[in-house]
């Protein structure tokens, strides 16, 4: 089956550079040893371990036969993304013809006994290597030698194939159940449909282009693909440009986090008590989000005073963007879907972080003070990608108006914040629990850090992808996690 790239799809597909990609994950661990035990016959009522009463051990065969029955929940897991002739169109969709689920899924050891550190060094090196366009974009791993013989799942997907309002959510979440007992979902005889030529592609592309006469020319006068490389500038996306332009807020602040420049990425956690958190909610009369941005915030500080103590004022601040649901109850919400510990495809808006106040309770009631107001303000609103491609099936300036878009949008904030803004309730993978979820986030180009929040288990799961070339001391922000926690409590 060919389906066309959505204007969203496509702008993340084409924001792939050189020095980075636009790919995310989410690190599951695992424990084995909490799984209720079983007897000689578990599994054998489903080919792929998933059956009722299953309790087969998670191992790579049972992960493959697993991920193998879901990927009808996920069928761009199976499809590879073919670009069009002269960009005369967006990319599509194909079946992959040569689909080769081991390929995807792979196996990886720490020294044992793997502590913290083995698991963010492999997720470092796993997330800076690019995913292979000429197969579908992702990877798994099941990652083994982990103390007290727990094991980890880390999922690496491209942002194009994830769009959860149009059912098509990451691979990490396609695996879990919610209850103890694996769902069983019916076999599935999944054959590939027909690849289609590249005289194809452009002729549907033609027949699209003159089905909307008006697109036609937009495409003839202002260039597409090769044209657009001579034209680009001088024509649409130039206006395109300076609408947006007028509506984004003041440049954020200069900041070293806006220097990223080498693909080599850096990993690192942290975690702290929700329970906690939402006590010194209650006590400053704010939210538990006002708490996470919060030690966000000491995070920031105290790594900015570690690379120039003597450059640091008290006006200082690094602008972040954050979910527009973190702070407006008025955003909808489906009341019956699911918690997701992959927080994308929302409205955002952009916020301060006080990082030169040094008191943490006055640090706290800034955080939240500037995001109520700035919550409320249509200049600080973030609509991501979606004004630079037109809902239309001819695109003008694929990738130069993604190039454009990163451009411009590296002025408008420091750091991106990705947060669950909802417990997520426990998860099971083959019966077996998930102990801690972490959502590697994406780190875009001119971006030399990105910041996650999971609320998993009654804990608060920070999780930070930096570029190594900018943070080369990456693990002592979980250690400043844990700091601004505390502080954070003692002033309680």
């Amino acid at each position: 089956m060919v389906t066309r790239l959505s204007p969203r799809d496509a702008m993340y597909y084409f924001l792939d550079d050189s020095r980075s990609t636009t790919h995310l994950g989410a690190l599951l661990i695992v424990d084995p040893a909490m799984a209720a035990s079983t007897g000689p016959d578990a599994g054998e009522q489903s080919g792929n371990g998933a059956g009722p009463g299953s309790r087969k051990p998670l191992d790579y065969a049972s992960l493959v036969s697993l991920v193998e029955n879901r990927l009808q929940r996920a069928p761009r897991y199976r499809q590879l993304v073919r670009e069009v002739t002269l960009g005369l169109a967006r990319p599509v969709w194909t079946d992959d013809p040569d689909f080769d689920i081991n390929f995807h899924i792979r196996r990886a050891g720490l020294p044992r006994p793997g502590g913290p550190a083995d698991l963010a060094d492999l997720v470092s090196r796993v997330m800076s290597r690019p995913l292979d366009r000429t197969r579908p974009l992702w990877e798994m791993y099941l990652i083994e030698g982990l103390a007290d013989g727990r094991l980890a799942i880390l999922t690496k997907s491209h942002r194009c194939l994830i769009d959860e309002h149009d059912g098509h959510p990451e691979i990490s979440e396609v695996i879990c159940d919610t209850t103890e007992e694996p769902e069983v979902l019916p076999e599935e005889l999944w054959m590939p449909g027909s690849p289609p030529g590249g005289t194809s592609l452009v002729i549907g592309a033609l027949a699209e282009a003159l089905a909307r006469p008006g697109d036609l020319v937009e495409t003839v006068v202002h260039g597409n693909g090769v044209v657009a490389e001579v034209r680009s500038v001088v024509g649409g996306t130039l206006r395109r440009v300076g609408g947006v332009v007028g509506q984004l807020t003041d440049s954020a602040p200069r900041s070293p986090l806006n220097n990223a420049g080498t693909t080599t990425r850096g990993f690192t956690t942290a975690s702290v008590p929700r329970r906690e958190c939402a006590k010194i909610a209650e006590h400053h009369n704010c939210t538990v989000i006002d708490v996470e941005l919060a030690i966000i915030t000491g995070v920031m500080r105290r790594w900015l005073l570690s690379v120039d103590p003597v450059a640091a004022t008290p006006a200082d601040t690094v602008r972040v963007v954050v979910p527009l649901s973190a702070r407006d109850p008025g955003v909808e919400v489906d009341p019956e879907a699911e918690p997701s510990w992959i927080p994308i495809a929302k409205p955002s808006f952009v916020t301060d972080l006080p990082v030169g106040e040094a008191n943490p309770t006055v640090r706290l009631a800034q955080v939240a003070g500037l995001a109520d107001r700035y919550a409320q303000s249509s200049r600080r609103m973030s609509t991501g990608p979606s004004p630079w491609f037109p809902e239309l099936g001819v695109v003008p300036f694929a990738d130069i108006s993604s190039r454009a878009f990163r451009s411009l949008d590296s002025r408008s904030y420091n750091v991106p914040v990705a947060m669950s803004t909802a417990p997520v309730a426990d998860r099971f993978v083959l019966g077996v629990p998930v102990r801690e979820v972490y959502y590697v986030p994406v780190l875009v180009s001119q971006r030399a850090l990105s910041v996650s929040v999971v609320e998993y288990a009654d804990r608060l799961n920070f999780a930070f992808v930096a570029d190594r070339g900018v943070i080369s001391d990456l693990p002592v922000l979980g250690d400043y996690a844990v700091e601004s926690y505390e502080e954070l409590r003692a002033s309680d």
